[in-house]
């Protein structure tokens, strides 16, 4: 009995030593802090959106749809609450993301309708707003590799034996990570046409 105890007791101080939590903990971590650098920079898109919306408004007045449309999507994206529980939650991800694509789609709606408009395209303000907008564009595409890569990371030390059981007594499962929602869409070469459009039939 005495010598079932002593393995025992060896097996168990073995496993504390080698199984994985604090490896765990270190990169639940790291995840945490690229999420939330992530959720920073497109905080920091979304106050850039009332300028840009309110400086495109002086010059297209007429393009009330997409303006609303960017104002919709800014106003959404402002209502869901980014906190680190989102990241154990795949339908809050989900549901965030899609949000921030929403955004992403309505701004390019604008870019194109600013074509339209070379005064707006000379106009100081609204040169420094896209300059600002496309260095955060930039900071989210970095900030978000960087999430990707500590969710990598992170998901496979808690798949791999013998982490993978702390990870099952302690309770920490894989974490959602970013993907492409219309993939078949973005394989496929946009189409370039520069021919006006016909004229709608009376």
């Amino acid at each position: 009995m005495r010598r079932l105890l002593t393995v025992l007791a060896a097996l168990a101080t073995l496993s504390l030593t080698n199984c994985g939590y604090n490896t765990i903990q270190s990169e639940d971590q790291q995840v945490k802090a690229s999420w939330s650098e992530v959720v920073n920079q497109y905080q920091r898109r979304a106050d850039l959106v009332p300028n840009l919306v309110n400086s495109v408004k002086g010059f297209a007045q007429q393009e009330k749809d997409v303006l609303l449309g960017v104002t919709n999507a800014r106003a959404k994206v402002g209502s869901i609450q980014a906190t680190p529980e989102v990241l154990n939650d795949p339908a809050a991800f989900q549901k965030f993301t899609a949000a921030q694509g929403e955004l992403s789609s309505a701004l390019s709606r604008l870019l194109v309708v600013t074509e339209n408009y070379p005064q707006l395209k000379s106009d100081a303000l609204f040169k420094d707003l896209m300059s600002q907008l496309e260095g955060t564009e930039n900071r989210i595409t970095v900030a978000r590799n960087r999430y990707i890569k500590a969710v990598q990371d992170y998901n496979v030390t808690v798949r791999s034996f013998p982490v993978n059981f702390t990870a099952l007594v302690f309770g920490y499962k894989e974490k959602p990570n970013f993907t492409v929602e219309n993939e078949k869409a973005i394989s496929t070469a946009p189409k370039v046409d520069f021919n006006p459009a016909p004229a709608p039939a009376k």
